[in-house]
């Protein structure tokens, strides 16, 4: 039997098994991964950790876990281990097993793992997700959770079986100032009554200056003799290998990835959303849609979301501007609009274009506020009216840990991870349905409760997407 149908059919072993558990026996719920974690509390030991996607992004993901002196990397993964955005990260855990295929990697070493990170394409954090909390392992994948809404919610739910799985979404400035800054200020009253938000990412993206005019996908090119394209698919239908699918190309494509709304938009409205209690929008209107068409994504969006009263909250629209020529309207008052060093560039370098912070811009009924990206702090605008509620301020805690650290700390029970899938799930799928919007150039209106599109039969359709492949249809099954 090959390697990969024994994956599959040790995982839904243990997937039958798991389910018999809850059933049978509620007090020995997850033994297994009760275990893991108690093993791993004393403070001296680390976290044995399994790293998938291992270049580009995720070599930084590998290289900060390293820094927190918390993690054993006792295994690499990746679709393509001879590439050379692989061989760094290789030379520098030399002692790390080594993988291909993310399956063979529990089949054969899954006793020896904790917990894993995952630094794949957005489509791809799907599966192996699921397999991994499963198989009991804890999980940090990066931003977005998933490609649509109903992997995202899967996620949720297996999240929720899994109780004893420590889940944490890499939105890292949810672990810095900004995360902190907005719970205090909103626990004492300083944010309060917003009824609009204007979030903005202006930088030129990969797909900038494409031919909108597409009618096909780009013609098939030979593939490199490292990589295993099959695998690189994982779920989702056939495409023939081309350049501009990989190494990071897979953000453009709606079929890959989420552009610059999956990209950006956790780093900028995550606090919002988690401490103004969002959920998920009862409409989301596409206003400008540049350059659209039905293979990737325009070159400038504005979307806008509406939230409903949320207990004594009021109402609030959430305006989404991407693309060079597309600034938000600012506020007076709103003071220097110059780059914040604090802020990451995006993966294609340096910010250029409009000088413009990735940010945003919050409205409430007394106060405006002006914030950046990931950890940057907000500031009350204009100056003046800064000036003068100085005192009333309260004082913000620094945080005991970054995000990395955090997670896992978490893995060894001394913390709870601040962005794990019950908070990161909802918050990837108001980008999952802002995606949809893209996509189909239409209005759509969300039922909040069923979690369904209303008004739109094949947006509704796009909230689970096409079918998987043969083969990968399990993980769809909790």
């Amino acid at each position: 039997m090959s390697s990969k149908n024994t994956s599959r059919r040790k995982f839904l072993k243990n997937t039958t098994i798991a389910t018999a558990a809850t059933a049978l026996l509620p007090d020995l719920l997850f033994a297994k991964n009760s275990f893991l974690q108690s093993a791993a509390t004393a403070p001296s030991e680390k976290v044995n950790l399994a790293c998938i996607g291992i270049g580009n992004r995720g070599q930084q993901i590998i290289e900060e876990f390293a820094k927190t002196g918390l993690a054993n990397i006792v295994a690499l993964c990746d679709v393509d281990m001879g590439a050379p955005q692989t061989q760094k990260i290789m030379g520098q855990f030399p002692q790390a097993k080594r993988f291909q295929d993310f399956r063979q990697m529990f089949d054969k070493m899954g006793n020896e793992i904790e917990a894993v990170c995952i630094g794949t394409p957005d489509f791809s954090h799907f599966p192996i997700t699921m397999m991994a909390m499963a198989l009991g392992k804890h999980v940090y994948v990066e931003k977005p959770m998933a490609r649509t809404f109903n992997e995202v919610e899967l996620m949720i739910k297996a999240a929720e079986k899994y109780n004893k799985v420590v889940t944490q979404m890499g939105n890292q400035g949810h672990s810095e100032g900004n995360y902190f800054q907005f719970k205090a200020w909103t626990e004492a009253g300083i944010i309060k009554d917003v009824n609009k938000i204007v979030a903005h990412m202006n930088s030129a993206r990969r797909w900038h200056g494409w031919d909108t005019n597409i009618k096909a996908f780009p013609a098939a090119e030979s593939t490199p003799s490292t990589l295993d394209w099959d695998i690189w698919q994982m779920q989702t239908f056939g495409h023939d290998y081309n350049k501009d699918f990989v190494n990071g190309q897979w953000r453009c494509w709606y079929d890959f990835g989420m552009g610059a709304l999956g990209d950006w938009g956790a780093h900028i409205l995550d606090t919002a959303h988690e401490f103004l209690d969002l959920g998920l929008p009862t409409e989301v209107k596409p206003l400008k849609l540049t350059g659209h068409n039905d293979f990737f994504y325009p070159t400038s969006t504005t979307l806008s979301y509406k939230f409903p009263k949320r207990g004594k909250k009021p109402k609030v629209e959430v305006l989404w501007y991407d693309g060079v020529d597309n600034l938000p309207p600012i506020p007076k008052g709103y003071g220097v609009q110059g780059l914040d060093p604090n802020i990451p560039p995006p993966s294609t370098g340096d910010i250029k274009g409009p000088k413009l912070n990735p940010g945003k811009i919050i409205y409430s009924k007394d106060l405006i506020f002006k914030g950046g990206s990931h950890g940057s702090t907000l500031s009350i605008i204009p100056e003046e009216k800064a000036k003068a509620m100085a005192a009333q301020l309260p004082q913000v805690p620094k945080s005991p840990s970054n995000h990395f650290k955090n997670f896992l700390l978490s893995c060894k029970g001394q913390e709870k991870t601040r962005s794990p899938f019950a908070v990161a799930g909802p918050l990837s799928q108001v980008f999952c349905l802002g995606v949809i919007a893209q996509w189909t150039g239409d209005k759509i209106k969300f039922d909040r409760e069923k979690k369904i599109i209303t008004n739109n039969k094949k947006a509704n359709e796009l909230l689970v997407g096409p079918p998987p492949r043969k083969g990968w249809e399990q993980y769809y099954k909790i």
